[in-house]
């Protein structure tokens, strides 16, 4: 029996009333888009990304969270941010991701930060060392893992304040991060050491450096210590043109970074000695949650950890738990309050940082200490863990640095 019009009309509406929440539900898989510049930083990055996949997958095998899988869309921006910024609005308006994580190089990181900001979504940037991420060009939309640039060159300082050196000379890479680290190594070793004076400085193009050159000027201004800021392929040549040069005879050497396998493992017998760095010791480092740590990436990869693969698993666990803190929620202005404040695990199995509500910078720490030579290869040796929370500006100011959100 066909029903009358009334009776159909009733039926239909009630259908749609019981299909309705399913219509409203939130999607099973929750997706994130990273973006990093994988072709243009391999050697951090590709340890970075095999992390972060092993920590999404325990997450998945464990049911997800709140029942919910979490899918990840790798984009590699190449080192551009033009290209960072068209996967950025892709991943946003096609992929319909929830967030946005990932960036290495500062003026990339930057750039994504600004279509977060644009879009009002949230931006976990893993990497990008540059201070404006948090402070000058800081907003509510925008977070940051790793120490900032002002925090690592607040620790080496510190070192750098007990030696006797006076004239002092910088290398860095000619872009934000460089000239960053370059501005807060001189304006922070000044406080501490009113009477240093720093009497060359070198700015070589990121990934051209002409290292002979740059060792003859520096040579050439005869400091007592040198603030180097150079890292991969340009560390390398650096590193060779000054052993071969003689640069670091009789100086001391303060380095940004150096203490990293990423950029220590290349140099093989040639790993300076004695320098002075920010780094990761994943030898040496023997707290339960990095030896797990350690045991687990060792028997999935047949390689050791790099200071990628320790960030690259830490921001997963970021994210899990800020969305448990969420019921998994992907609401964009749920997540950010959920970051401002939230502490978080890392794999260093250190004290737990947070992300500090009045900048979003997290409390991260970095381990300091020396280079040395161990059966032919860099390693860190009379290493400490420094805490980020100890190297980091007043509110005071960080409210003069940060525009009002």
């Amino acid at each position: 029996m066909i029903p009358t019009l009334p009776r159909r009309v009733a039926l239909l509406g009630a259908a749609a009333s019981l299909a309705a929440p399913a219509l409203h539900a939130q999607p099973s898989v929750i997706r994130i888009g990273e973006i990093n510049s994988y072709s243009a930083i391999p050697a951090f990055l590709l340890p970075y990304r095999q992390a972060w996949q092993m920590a999404e997958e325990e997450i998945n095998a464990a049911g997800g969270i709140a029942g919910r899988r979490i899918e990840t869309i790798f984009r590699d921006d190449n080192g551009r941010p033009e290209d960072a910024v068209r996967h950025a609005g892709e991943l946003l308006n096609n992929e319909r991701v929830d967030l946005l994580a990932g960036g290495f190089l500062s003026h990339v990181g930057l750039a994504v930060s600004d279509v977060a900001r644009r879009n009002r979504r949230l931006y976990l940037a893993t990497e990008p060392l540059s201070d404006a991420l948090v402070w000058a060009q800081g907003h509510r939309y925008i977070f940051r893992l790793r120490p900032s640039t002002y925090m690592q060159c607040a620790m080496l300082v510190e070192e750098a304040a007990k030696l006797p050196a006076r004239r002092w000379a910088t290398v860095a890479p000619n872009y934000e991060y460089g000239q960053s680290a370059v501005r807060w190594f001189r304006e922070l070793l000044s406080r501490a050491k009113p009477d240093v004076e720093f009497v060359a400085e070198q700015f070589p193009a990121l990934g051209r450096i002409d290292a002979g050159a740059t060792v003859q000027a520096l040579a050439g201004a005869r400091p007592e210590a040198i603030f180097n800021v150079t890292f991969g392929a340009d560390l390398t040549n650096f590193v060779r043109q000054g052993s071969t040069r003689g640069l670091f005879d009789g100086r001391t050497m303060v380095s940004l970074l150096t203490g990293e396998p990423e950029y220590l493992d290349p140099l093989g017998d040639e790993a300076p000695e004695g320098w002075i760095v920010t780094g990761y010791p994943w030898q040496e480092l023997n707290t339960p949650g990095h030896v797990r740590f350690r045991e687990a990436y060792q028997a999935r990869f047949n390689t050791h950890p790099r200071l990628g693969s320790a960030l690259g698993f830490d921001s997963v666990t970021v994210i899990r738990r800020m969305l448990e803190a969420t019921a998994a929620d992907t609401d964009t202005e749920k997540m950010v309050d959920a970051l401002r404040g939230m502490t978080f695990p890392t794999v260093f199995g250190e004290a737990d940082p947070e992300f500090r509500a009045i900048d979003h910078q997290s409390t991260l720490g970095a381990y300091v200490g020396r280079t040395a030579l161990r059966q032919g290869r860099g390693v860190m040796v009379d290493w400490r863990y420094a805490d980020g929370r100890d190297y980091l500006p007043s509110d005071e100011e960080v409210r003069r640095l940060r525009p009002q959100d």
